[in-house]
Formats: C-alpha cells, sequence, structure tokens
C-alpha cells in the first residue's frame, strides 16, 4: 500500500485499497478513532461504523450535500454556462430537495419501475445471445455495464444505440475524471450539452409519454419548475443511475462465479431472491458519497471545520459487526439486514426500486441460460474505485 496510517493518510484511489478496501476500512473501525482523516485529494473524513454514517446522514444540516463527489470540483471559472446544473435531489438541501425530490419520486415507484421488467430481460436474452455460443465472456464488460445505460435511455426517451457514448461520458466523470479534472469537466460539459439539446427538442416536439417533458411541464407553488432542476435532472439520471447498478450487476456476478453453492442455492429455492439481492447489496455495496461540513463542529471527537469533505463510506457501514453478524460473508438468506447500500435519510436513493428490478433480472437471466460459469483468472479483474467500486473487467468462462 502507499498509505503509511490507514488513520491519518488513507488513498481511496490506492491500487490496493481499490481491488480490496475492507481491510483499511476494518482497521480504520476497530480503532481507538473509527473515524479517519487524510490530507490527500483535498483532504477528508472517513467514518467507518454503521451507527456514525447513519447519524450523518440524518444530520443534513450540518453535514450537507453541497459537494456529493469524493474530490474537490474542478476550478470554478471552469464551470461555464451550466455552473447553475447540479444533480438534484442528491445534490439539494432542504427546503429545496423536498420538492426536488417529491417530483422524480413516482418514476421510481414500484409499480412505475415494473414496466421495464420485461424489456430487461429482453436486453439481458440478446447480451447473452451474443457471447454464450464463445463460451466465455467478460461479465462486465459486455454485461453488466451494458443493461443499465439502455434502461435509463430508455426512462428518459433518449435514443439506447447511444449507450457506449453514455457509458463514456459516465466513467469521464465517476472514473477517471476523479483524479483528472480536465477529463472530468470534458466529460460533464458533453453530458449536459447533450440533455440541453435534449431539453430544447422538447420544448419544440414535446412527447407524451417521456420524462423530460413531463418534468419540464411540472409545476411547483404554481409556477414551472425551472428548466436548470430539469436539466440537472437528466444529469442525475445518467451519472447515478448507470454506474451505480452496472457495479452491482458485475460484482455479483463476479461473487456467483466463485460460489457455486450460492449459485446452487438460488436455483433451488427461487423464494430466496429478494433476500439474496439485498446480501449482495449489502456486502457489494458501490457508492461512497460525500458531504461537506457546513460549520465547525466536532463528531465523536473529531474537530471538523467548515467546507471538510466527509466520505459516506456505505460500504464500511455495510461490513461493521456491531449491525451484522459474520458482516464480511455472503448469507444469501440472511433475515436482519438493514443496510446501506442506498444511503440513509433524506438522501436515500430515490432509484432503488429500479436498481434492485435490474440487478434481479440481471442475475435470473444470466443463470438461467448460464448456471454454471467462473472466472478465467482471478488476478486479471479489474476495478473501478473511489466514488463507484465495481469490476470493470470480468472474464468468465462457461
Amino acid at each position: 500500500m502507499t498509505t503509511i496510517d490507514p488513520l491519518t493518510d488513507y488513498d481511496i484511489f490506492d491500487a490496493e485499497f481499490v481491488l480490496d478496501p475492507f481491510p483499511v476500512m476494518d482497521a480504520i473501525r476497530e480503532s481507538e478513532c473509527p473515524i479517519a482523516h487524510t490530507e490527500r485529494w483535498g483532504g477528508s473524513w472517513l467514518p467507518t461504523r454503521y451507527e456514525d454514517i447513519v447519524a450523518m446522514a440524518q444530520e443534513h444540516d450540518l453535514f450537507t450535500s453541497r459537494s456529493i463527489i469524493v474530490t474537490p470540483p474542478p476550478p470554478v471559472q471552469f464551470e461555464g454556462p451550466y455552473a447553475g446544473v447540479a444533480a438534484p435531489p442528491i445534490s439539494s438541501d432542504p427546503p429545496e430537495h423536498h420538492w426536488h425530490r417529491r417530483l422524480i419520486l413516482p418514476f421510481f415507484a414500484p409499480q412505475a419501475v415494473a414496466k421495464y421488467e420485461d424489456g430487461t430481460r429482453d436486453l439481458c436474452n440478446q447480451l447473452i445471445d451474443g457471447f454464450i455460443d464463445g463460451g466465455k465472456a467478460d461479465a462486465a464488460a459486455d454485461y453488466a455495464q451494458q443493461i443499465p445505460v439502455r434502461v435509463i435511455a430508455t426512462m428518459l426517451g433518449v435514443p439506447t444505440d447511444m449507450s457506449d457514448e453514455f457509458t463514456s461520458w459516465v466513467r469521464g466523470v465517476l472514473e477517471v475524471g476523479l483524479t483528472d479534472p480536465k477529463v472530468r469537466l470534458e466529460s460533464r460539459m458533453k453530458i449536459l450539452d447533450y440533455f440541453r439539446a435534449q431539453i430544447d427538442d422538447r420544448k419544440a416536439n414535446p412527447r407524451d409519454d417521456d420524462m423530460i417533458t413531463t418534468l419540464l411541464n411540472s409545476e411547483v407553488d404554481g409556477q414551472k419548475v425551472p428548466e436548470n432542476y430539469v436539466h440537472g435532472v437528466c444529469n442525475l439520471m445518467l451519472i447515478a443511475g448507470v454506474d451505480t447498478t452496472w457495479s452491482s450487476i458485475g460484482a455479483s456476478l463476479w461473487h456467483l462465479a466463485q460460489h457455486p453453492e450460492h449459485r446452487a442455492q438460488l436455483r433451488d429455492d427461487p423464494d430466496l431472491w429478494p433476500m439474496a439481492i439485498e446480501e449482495l447489496l449489502r456486502a457489494y455495496a458501490p457508492v461512497t458519497m460525500a458531504r461537506q461540513v457546513d460549520r465547525d463542529t466536532e463528531f465523536q471527537g473529531c474537530p471538523m471545520h467548515a467546507g471538510d469533505r466527509i466520505l459516506m463510506a456505505f460500504p464500511a457501514a455495510n461490513r461493521d459487526p456491531r449491525q451484522f453478524e459474520n458482516p464480511d460473508e455472503v448469507i444469501l438468506d440472511r433475515e436482519h439486514n438493514r443496510h446501506v447500500a442506498f444511503g440513509a435519510g433524506i438522501h436515500r436513493c430515490a432509484g432503488s426500486n429500479l436498481a434492485r428490478l435490474e440487478l434481479r433480472v440481471a442475475l435470473q437471466t444470466w443463470l438461467a441460460r448460464i448456471p454454471e460459469f467462473q472466472l478465467v483468472d482471478p488476478a486479471t479483474v479489474t476495478w473501478a474505485g473511489g466514488q463507484v467500486r465495481g469490476p470493470r473487467k470480468c472474464a468468465v468462462a462457461f
């Protein structure tokens, strides 16, 4: 590891940490001070205990959502014409957060996302058709990464054949761009330029069943919602709805490739699926979300200053032995599982129903078509980390 002491010098982009962050998180959690600090990447605090992370999520007035990315923002002068476009509601604080979230929730209600199940299953089968005869595939690149981007495009009413471009832009913001501000800005501008054109097109040519048109026509307190809000939701849908879910699908397939007993368990007991999905989400929670301290404070003995960054390590909370028995073991029929893979508090993921559906359908379809498979070489699996952790290359044979 390049880190000297995880309590005072952790590095979320260290290669070994990205590959397996849990030993470092465990060391911090079980130390005298379970909230570590580093000066790397603009400086941040890293809480690791379940109760601390949940408490911080609930104190949204103190730990604000002004800056949700795990590294500092690029210089303000480069923000250009889209400086006011964020990613509501996850980037919003009350009172705006309430209406920001209320307007998008209907799109993600259980009955609303259910209509995407058949299309998602068809997509999964089409993807598998493309590689099943070869006896091998990249479970991450050929499968997991191809699914959420097309589902989100369908929801937004934009062309699904642009999935490669969308994927490239998302990775430019949440992966390469986290450590390269130039790439991050270029990718962000491509996303915002694209959706600016989509919004202009909807204003000229409204659609009947289209999320962008619906939001443009929405009102709050008798006033049309600002276009910056609609622009920001489009940004959120692509950024937050793609990388997170494909990382969960990829990590789950990585796990199942190494655990034939779990594949057999799911095959023999289909009623297990709801619990299994929650357990895979707990064990391989992909997201770490940042918060910004509003004012000088002390939390659990740590002197935090206004503007400090907090890394809300939901993966660490989900491995806390105080909350979960045998937390490092995947127990598909785990009964008590109040995980925080989707966050906690007012910013808990609004798209959780859709993410669960995509994960379930992707895994069920794969296992129905490819019941037995294994990693070609565990050493060649690569992972992305930082904001969203998940496999990027995961070669399997079957």
